[in-house]
């Protein structure tokens, strides 16, 4: 009974030390079977994030390299950019500018010092609208002529600004003082023109002139020619007519004369036919008013020589 009893208590202090034994070794690491899992990129993803981080370092030093060489190029500056500079009362553009598009400004100035020149290998048009963006006005500079598209065109003097020249569809006006045509073949008006004085310059002649057709001068209260120190010519080809129609011709001279008229002559029966040279005439006049001359007598010798009516 005894014996017994104490295989029972060895074989509980066995158990005892197996199972602290076993409970020991189970709160240990096991280091030999443990697998062991990396934290991070490795591999070809490693690779691939280098490369990309690579090439975003490249991609980021040509871009400034880029704006570099621009804004160095282009000559950027706090005011501006190359020519253009950026003021409070707008932009200002410095040497020659050339446009490919469109300019849309207010007001253009050039400096003080020089001129404001617009050129083009075409033309220059310049164009006015309204605020419904109707084109209202438009002058254009071509190579072979200035054409100006306008309701009313004017010119006006820089002193006192009065209307130097003004064009409309009615009429056109010029304010100068003196118009002055200078061309060789003088100014061709296609219509009538009205002026109420025409005058030479000083030392110069006056000359109307039609090369093919007739000049006709009327006023309905007179025309008068007047030259106070010179002569006054009338020449014509064929026919001078003076006709009044209620009043009459008054010619009003000290001496006035009548050259190259007809002569009348004497029948040769008539006795006072002589040889002795002539020196006095009549002036006869025929029924249909032609004057001519006959040699005086002691009394009228129309009768006598009249026979040069009857060839007129």
């Amino acid at each position: 009974m005894d014996r017994s009893t104490n295989l029972d208590i060895e074989e509980l202090k066995m158990t005892r030390e197996q199972y602290i034994l076993a409970t020991q070794q189970n709160n240990l690491p096991r280091t030999e079977n443990a697998q062991l899992y990396p934290v991070g990129i490795y591999g070809w993803r490693k690779r691939c994030l280098y490369f990309f981080v690579l090439l975003l370092l490249v991609t980021m030093i040509v871009n400034l390299a880029m704006t570099i060489w621009i804004l160095k190029v282009m000559n950027f500056t706090v005011d501006g950019m190359g020519n253009l500079r950026v003021t409070k009362k707008g932009i200002r553009l410095e040497g020659i500018s050339e446009f490919l598009l469109p300019l849309y400004v207010k007001e253009i100035h050039s400096r003080k010092d020089s001129p404001l020149v617009l050129q083009s290998d075409r033309n220059v048009t310049v164009n006015a609208r309204n605020h419904m963006g109707q084109l209202t006005g438009q002058l254009t500079v071509g190579a072979d002529a200035v054409e100006a598209q306008c309701k009313r065109f004017e010119v006006r003097a820089s002193e006192d600004g009065r209307v130097l020249f003004s064009a409309d569809e009615d009429e056109i006006t010029i304010g100068a003082e003196k118009l002055k045509v200078t061309g060789t073949e003088g100014a061709v008006f296609g219509h009538s023109v009205e002026t109420p004085h025409i005058r030479a310059e000083p030392s110069q002649d006056l000359r109307l002139e039609s090369p093919t057709r007739s000049l006709i001068m009327e006023a309905p209260r007179g025309v008068q020619v007047s030259a106070a120190a010179g002569d006054f010519k009338a020449t014509c080809r064929k026919e001078l007519h003076l006709q009044s129609t209620e009043g009459e011709i008054f010619l009003n001279a000290k001496t006035i004369r009548l050259g190259n008229l007809p002569t009348g002559s004497f029948p040769s029966s008539s006795p006072s036919s002589s040889s002795s040279r002539q020196t006095v005439y009549e002036l006869c006049v025929c029924p249909n008013g032609k004057l001519y001359l006959s040699p005086a007598g002691v009394g009228s010798t129309c009768q006598s020589s009249s026979n040069i009516c009857l060839w007129s």
